[in-house]
């Protein structure tokens, strides 16, 4: 298949495209213009070049095709202006402004897109674009109309660098306002007014960042009153709507620029004259925009005849509703007037009326004067009469008017929970069930959901209403007229309830006032029927343990105790022991009812815990296995749980009398050794910790206010220690937080400096957890704390005199390696990264020598786990510590199972200097297990990822391992077989042959052959004559090898101007008779390649493959057909035969699933299909859709067969733009090498008979052009 590059193909492609921009077809036009403007993205000068050349070339080119490249060419300069070359910028503002005056008549679209041109281009070159227009724009001679349009654009788009040029302009412009006979000329000249004026307002408002800042506004007032008595006293009596609009407009920014006395003396003529265009005009926004530039410049100034038009403003203004007028009026001279007058509209009852006075005060509520700080309160009382009226448009208005209020502090006035439940009552609106027959009717569903939005608003974003909505939010949950209401008040509360307890707000806990219940009946009613629903929250667990706590809270008031203990067995009975937080809420509630029943709760548990719920009941007819141990002692975790509940909750003057006797001596009972010793992270010790430290927190609060001796405070710390407990510190080692680490590592110094005092060994045996704790505890050496750090010394110096003991060793024996641990206690106290690394590696010669052999490979692993530590400083001692450990053991192990996980937990790396040093831990377990670190990174899957690359370049990087690499990689390649034997199913038996290197062959030969074709051109017939005899060699690989060369060789031109074409085709022919299947397919992909070379020879192949003897098998006469098929008929005009054609060649496909040669002729009329799934003739489309679907599993991509088989049915219509889009991401993803042939193929398609192909072509390199 053919790869030419980007820079051969571009010019081919863009000359085709402008060629095709002459289609009478609007959509292909447009997807032309994309297409062109995709390629001027990657190469803006080169194809602005042929741009240009197209237009001088072709001058007599219809205005469309023109308009097309012209609107492409600003588009290009619009977003590579930066990178287009100045001599390129001069010949395009030529070309545009020649475009643009060549004809004297208006020709709106040719000569709009040339002048847009210059507009992009003034951006960045104005000083060349205004010497340009200048020339055309010269005194006593009426301008053309695009160039004072230009003019006004370019004042637009470029402030800074078009008022300098303003002045001079404005002097020539004036006496040509009085020569403008047209109302077109009469229009542009008022729209270039308006513009420049905006521009010079702009550019004075930000002279700090103008280019001249002694720029003065009386520069240009003379020459704009000049302007202003013409458009004002002659031109805004037009009876050209669309002129006087024009006018109006002007006026407006014109006004800001006019001196002070002028603008006092029009005031009274300019006011009414523009309040009558409202009768006048439908278009009213740019009356009041012009209304507003009056209003705004005459208070600037201090106008003192505007008070005479107030009332005349306040009426249209109203009806208006214009709010930036208003504003000014507010924020001015009138604001008391204003806001009654608005306050007297909202009486009237008629709804529009109503409605545009809402509009106008939520305006004035939003303008946040210090006016309207007194109106509050009247403002409160005014809305109540809107509040209360029955059209739902005046209600949508006060929602919006409360909103409002709610932002500047109303609703916390006195009143203001009036406006909170008119919101409220309006989320519980019920449905209408009906569509609304007038568009602009406001349904109670669309007001409900405005409601619920603009609850949910203020809850979030009006931070002072929060004492407002809490806890009066509440109120409206059990009122049934709010019942609507619930999911929106739910949510409000849930927000405000979160951000009160995340502030630890005393306003969170609510102090409703408790009345006593006198009917215990009903209460114990309520704790029976609370019970019951506990089932129903299983796949709720935070809900349930909610429903426990509540259940317990409730039986406090509960006064009958047989109820009491019967409901308690409930919970405990019913409960999922196997769920932490069910377990957890079984026992608050059971802590909770201890507050008024400890006597009754303590009993219950002594009698639950000698329940048959703790024995080892037989299952059914003894069949079965005895409940295990594990399962009992998930019950025990629950119960142990509860006491320490009952501990914290249990009235504080009752509880020291019962901490030894009832819930020690119950904790202790239920204590099992055998299983302690299985459980290190079970919730088996979670509970009993959680339940100690309970219990520990309620002696804690109890010893303040009375005396107590703690008689079985040994009894319990030595549980706490029994069968290596000390390891629960484990899950604060590596916390986040400094203190817990600290607490956690001195306490672990603490519990193992007990536990070799206590130590007892009257049998030599083995440490086990010695890898573990060591791995664990040694990266803390380099901890930011110094504390943590001197800890861990503590530690690892403790942990190696318990394995001195457990290996037989008295206690009074004293190793001096071990020993010398304590010394560098004094280096670790320097914070410098480098002193704490080396430290680490002594530390690590000591550990080395003293850890079993056993134990290496467990200590390993839990220094992999220190890679991702918390702290960066640990991560990179566990690297450290980890390659001085295998420098000096590493040779010993056995077991090399763990370089997989230190691969897999590279991924998982963020440090740089970690990363290193884990390549330097490969480069060392290379140095010393060579073959074992090679075989599992070339097993790593392809292709590599990031990390297992930098292992290799890692090995790389060390000369010995490096070349001991290389010999053993050229070992395996020598001896390796073209093919291994492979076992096909245990049921069928037998083998089949599977590649190894005869693929990498023949990709590295065509790569190989595409270098030659381009650089070696002149010897490839010496090198083809060499090559011909070895197309009959014995040996099958060398057959492969050089049928591939001569394949590839026959898709590039080259082939043609050497004349190989007939020798290489010829010998295709021969090969596809070949015995190697191989062979056959690389042969006949070589014949399709002619297509691509030689294109000329293609009717020679034609002819040739249906009359060579070698053609004698089925396989490749179906080959050879499809290839013919492809070539001769595809393109065909007559619908029957194009049909005919795509038909069979779906159906020839189903003979090609697998093979690589139907692969490489489905992808050469790959675009040719997927153009005419447009095609006009509706049987062309559906044989397309049938063809490409049926040749799906052949074209070799996964996603591409989906889509085809999913979007391409005969019966279904196809969105072929979204489908075009999508297909082309995996063409590029799949067959990047295809591209430039793709887009070769689609050029031939920009001449076709129908515009549905031609829109389909531009489309498609629009979007692989990418």
């Amino acid at each position: 298949m053919p790869s030419l590059e980007a820079s051969t193909t571009h010019p081919i492609v863009t000359l085709a495209l402008l060629d095709a921009a002459t289609d009478k077809d609007s959509e292909v036009q447009e997807q032309v213009r994309k297409s062109i403007l995709t390629l001027g993205k990657q190469q803006p000068d080169r194809v602005l070049a042929m741009c240009q050349d197209y237009l001088l070339k072709h001058p007599k080119l219809v205005v469309t095709h023109r308009v097309v490249i012209l609107r492409t060419i600003e588009l290009i300069v619009g977003c590579r202006i930066e990178e287009i070359s100045p001599s390129r910028i001069k010949s395009i503002i030529s070309l545009a402004s020649d475009e643009m005056t060549r004809s004297k008549e208006v020709i709106p679209d040719w000569q709009q897109a040339a002048s847009n041109i210059l507009v992009a281009v003034g951006n960045k070159h104005i000083n060349d674009i205004m010497e340009e227009i200048l020339s055309k724009f010269q005194p006593g001679v009426l301008p053309h109309f695009f160039v004072v349009q230009t003019l006004a654009n370019l004042s637009d788009s470029n402030v800074y660098g078009m008022v300098p040029f303003l002045n001079a302009i404005l002097g020539t412009m004036l006496p040509m306002l009085s020569m403008a006979k047209q109302d077109n000329m009469k229009w542009v000249f008022s729209s270039a007014l308006s513009h420049f004026s905006d521009s010079i307002l702009e550019y004075l408002a930000n002279l700090d960042k103008a280019p001249d800042p002694s720029v003065r506004k009386d520069t240009f007032s003379s020459d704009i009153y000049a302007a202003f008595e013409i458009l004002f006293n002659n031109w805004l009596q037009s009876r050209e709507p669309k002129l006087r609009l024009t006018v109006a407009e002007a006026v407006g920014s014109m006004c800001h620029l006019m001196a002070s006395d002028k603008l006092e003396e029009q005031i009274p003529r300019l006011v009414p004259a523009i309040l009558s265009l409202y009768k006048k005009n439908n278009e009213h926004y740019i009356i009041s925009k012009s209304l507003c530039q009056v209003l705004d410049a005459s208070f600037n100034m201090g106008s003192r005849v505007l008070e005479t038009q107030l009332e005349a403003l306040l009426f249209a203004l109203h009806q208006q509703v214009h709010f930036k007028c208003i504003s000014l009026l507010l924020s001015n001279s009138f604001p008391d007037r204003l806001v009654m007058f608005v306050l007297q509209k909202l009486e009237n009852s008629n709804e529009r009326s109503r409605m545009g006075s809402l509009a106008v005060l939520r305006h004035l509520i939003n303008s946040s004067t210090s006016t309207m700080e007194s109106k509050k309160l009247l403002i409160l009382a005014s809305i109540r009469q809107p509040m209360a009226d029955h059209s739902n448009k005046v209600k949508k208005r006060v929602v919006q008017v409360i909103s409002a209020m709610a932002h500047h502090g109303y609703l916390e006035l006195e009143g203001g929970e009036l406006l909170v439940r008119f919101i409220v009552q309006h989320c519980a609106l019920p449905d209408t069930y009906q569509r609304p027959t007038d568009p602009e009717e406001v349904t109670n569903e669309s007001l409900r959901s405005m409601c619920d939005n603009t609850l949910h608003l203020l809850t979030t974003t009006v931070g002072r209403l929060a004492d407002v909505l809490w806890p009066k939010l509440l109120y409206y949950l059990t009122p049934s007229q709010y019942s609507n209401a619930t999911t929106p008040l739910c949510k409000s509360l849930i927000v405000l309830g979160n951000k009160k307890k995340n502030n630890q707000e005393p306003s969170f806990k609510i102090d409703f006032t408790q009345e006593a219940l006198d009917d215990d009946k009903w209460v114990c009613q309520l704790a029976a029927e609370s019970t019951r629903y506990l089932p129903t929250y299983n796949n709720a667990l935070e809900e349930k343990s909610f429903l426990y706590r509540c259940i317990g809270v409730t039986l406090q008031h509960c006064f009958n105790k047989e109820l009491v203990k019967k409901q308690l067995h409930e919970l405990l009975l019913a409960a999922r022991h196997n769920d932490a937080v069910e377990r957890e809420g079984v026992a608050m509630g059971v802590g909770l009812c201890a507050n008024s029943h400890l006597e009754g709760t303590l009993a219950k548990l002594d009698e639950f815990g000698k329940s048959d719920a703790f024995k080892k009941s037989p299952s059914i007819f003894n069949l079965l296995k005895e409940r295990n141990d594990v399962e009992v002692e998930k019950v025990k975790s629950t119960l142990i749980l509860c006491y320490g509940q009952v501990a914290v909750n249990a009235p504080p003057e009752k509880i020291l009398n019962r901490i030894d006797q009832d819930i020690l001596r119950c904790i202790s009972k239920h204590f099992n050794t055998k299983v302690w010793k299985h459980c290190y992270y079970s919730p088996y010790i979670i509970c009993l910790i959680q339940s100690v430290g309970l219990i520990a927190k309620a002696i804690s609060e109890c010893v303040k206010k009375q005396g107590y001796i703690f008689s079985r405070k040994q009894e319990l710390i030595t549980v706490m220690l029994n069968s290596r407990h000390f390891l629960v510190f484990y899950f604060f080692h590596c916390s986040g937080q400094d203190h817990e680490r600290e607490r956690a590592i001195t306490a672990t110094a603490h519990i193992l400096a007990y536990y070799l005092d206590n130590l007892t060994v009257k049998n030599m045996v083995s440490f086990h957890n010695l890898g573990a704790l060591l791995g664990r505890l040694s990266p803390r050496c380099s901890d930011p704390v110094p504390a943590v750090r001197a800890a861990a010394v503590d530690c690892i110096h403790t942990l190696l005199y318990i394995q001195l003991r457990y290996e037989g060793f008295s206690l009074d024996y004293k190793d001096e390696s071990v020993d010398s641990l304590l010394s560098l206690k004094d280096r670790l106290e320097n914070p410098d990264h480098s002193v704490l690394y080396k430290t680490c590696s002594d530390l690590t010669k000591v550990m080395s020598k003293r850890l079993p052999q056993q134990q290496l490979t467990t200590l390993v692993f839990m220094l992999f786990e220190g890679l991702v530590d918390s702290q960066t400083n640990c991560c990179r001692a566990s690297t450290v510590i980890l390659n001085t450990l295998l420098k000096n053991r590493g040779g010993g192990l056995q077991d090399m199972g763990f370089i997989c996980t230190l691969l897999r937990i590279t991924v998982l790396l963020y440090y740089v200097q970690v990363r290193v040093a884990v390549g330097q831990t490969v480069l060392i377990l290379a140095s010393q297990h060579l073959q074992t670190v090679i075989n599992t990174l070339v097993n790593q899957p392809l292709p590599y990822d990031n990390w297992i690359s930098e292992m290799w370049m890692a090995l790389g990087a060390d000369p010995i391992v490096a070349n001991q690499i290389m010999e053993m990689v050229m070992e395996k390649l020598s001896i390796m077989a073209p093919y291994v034997d492979k076992k096909e199913s245990f049921m069928r038996g037998g083998t089949t042959k599977v590649a190894t290197n005869q693929p990498l062959a023949v990709t590295f030969v065509c790569l190989v052959l595409r270098a030659m074709a381009k650089h070696a051109g002149p010897r490839l017939p010496a090198i083809v004559e060499c090559l011909c005899p070895l197309l009959n060699n014995i040996y099958e690989c060398q057959r492969i090898t050089v049928t591939a060369f001569f394949s590839e060789l026959l898709n590039h031109h080259v082939v043609t101007e050497l004349m190989l074409v007939d020798v290489l085709m010829n010998n295709m022919m021969e090969r596809i008779s070949d015995p190697c299947c191989t062979v056959r397919m690389l042969a006949v992909r070589g014949l399709g390649n002619i297509a691509v070379g030689s294109p000329e020879k293609v009717h020679t192949l034609t002819a040739l493959t249906l009359t060579h003897p070698n053609c004698y098998d089925i396989h490749s006469f179906l080959c050879i057909t499809f290839l013919s098929v492809q070539l001769l008929t595809l393109n065909q005009e007559n619908d029957d035969i194009r049909c005919a054609s795509i038909h069979l060649m779906g159906n020839l496909s189903t003979f090609g699933s697998g093979e690589q040669v139907f692969k490489d002729q489905i992808h050469n009329v790959l675009v040719s299909l997927l153009l005419h799934l447009v095609d006009p003739n509706p049987e062309v489309v559906k044989a397309c859709k049938y063809a490409m679907r049926v040749c799906a599993p052949v074209v070799g991509s996964e996603q591409i067969t989906a889509m085809f088989q999913n979007h391409l049915h005969e019966d279904k219509s196809l969105h072929y733009g979204e489908f075009i889009n999508d297909l082309t991401k995996y063409l590029i993803q799949d067959f990047p090498g295809m591209l430039n042939f793709y887009h070769i193929s689609v050029i031939q398609f920009f001449k076709s008979n129908w515009p549905e192909v031609r829109a389909g072509a531009a489309m498609f390199i629009g979007i692989t052009a990418l």
